[in-house]
């Protein structure tokens, strides 16, 4: 793949049939529980595989960790939560590398395979097509929430189980369905992976702020004031190129730019056949919201609609 459209992998051709698909991902905690980050970690790096449409074969383990805390157990809970995980994907975690690190950071480098003919890839959106998201935004929010020990546990709850989701069924029903392209909306935030999606492409997007579903509680914590760094650097970024209609809610805008963690796939497909996507995201246990189209306006250029 070319890196000049910010795909979400490296892909290498083997013969006509076979390419790898390899990544990584690493970051520092995001929730207190040990075992949860480690799942969610595990989730995040496995997901660039996805998102090109391919499948995992295995993985290895990115571990910085304090040694003077090494008797504690908590390195043990982040790596068997990651474990756990690849198991949930079928492949075997196959070594990896660990240094002494006074801030604890997790991850993965995730290997997979695809069919060269059959990739996701981000610079095939074409005008007409739908976007369609098949997760819930606000991780980033809640992150923030959680650091400032004001997020209600049953928030908590409800975005560690999307986090540590695998998005294994979402591209397999992308491939299934017939899409052309998809990414998954990670640290740039919605905003910022769709525009990279839509200037790889040569095209625009148009998003309906009212069909962007968001994990419960996070209006609340935005209106706390639980809004991450990141995702203000995300807004700023993008605002060249992101226009906002008047009637959309400031709460929306910051959450279109949240830097997501575990984020779901974007999926842009062609608008007649949507509907077999949807059945397939059904199928396998997914959602799946149809928030957008793609245009064939200037590249790179997204309007937000009330």
């Amino acid at each position: 793949m070319d890196a000049a459209t910010r795909d979400d992998a490296a892909v290498y051709r083997i013969d006509e049939g076979r390419a790898l698909v390899v990544t990584l991902d690493f970051f520092t905690p995001i929730v207190d529980d040990p075992r949860d980050f480690g799942r969610i970690a595990a989730a995040n790096a496995l997901s660039d595989v996805y998102a090109m449409g391919g499948r995992p074969l295995f993985a290895l383990n990115l571990l910085s960790f304090p040694r003077k805390l090494l008797s504690h157990g908590i390195a043990e809970e982040i790596v068997r939560g990651g474990a756990e995980k690849a198991a949930e994907a079928g492949i075997p975690v196959l070594g990896g590398h660990s240094i002494d690190d006074p801030e604890p950071k997790y991850g993965m480098v995730a290997v997979g395979e695809v069919d060269p003919a059959a990739i996701l890839a981000n610079d095939r959106a074409r005008a007409g097509d739908d976007l369609v998201l098949t997760k819930p935004l606000g991780s980033g929010i809640v992150a923030t929430a959680v650091k400032a020990g004001a997020c209600p546990e049953e928030v908590l709850e409800e975005a560690v189980r999307t986090m540590a989701r695998l998005n294994r069924g979402a591209a397999g029903a992308a491939v299934a369905a017939g899409a052309r392209a998809a990414t998954d909306v990670t640290g740039y935030g919605l905003t910022g992976h769709l525009g990279n999606m839509m200037a790889a492409s040569g095209t625009s997007a148009r998003i309906e702020a009212g069909a962007v579903p968001a994990m419960g509680g996070v209006a609340g914590l935005i209106a706390a004031g639980h809004v991450p760094g990141g995702t203000r650097r995300n807004r700023a970024d993008s605002a060249s190129r992101v226009n906002h209609d008047p009637g959309v809610p400031e709460a929306t805008r910051i959450l279109l730019a949240d830097a997501q963690t575990s984020g779901g796939l974007l999926i842009a497909i062609a608008a007649g056949r949507t509907p077999e996507l949807l059945r397939e995201l059904a199928a396998r246990g997914e959602t799946g919201a149809v928030i957008g189209g793609v245009g064939a306006g200037r590249a790179g250029r997204i309007e937000v609609v009330a």
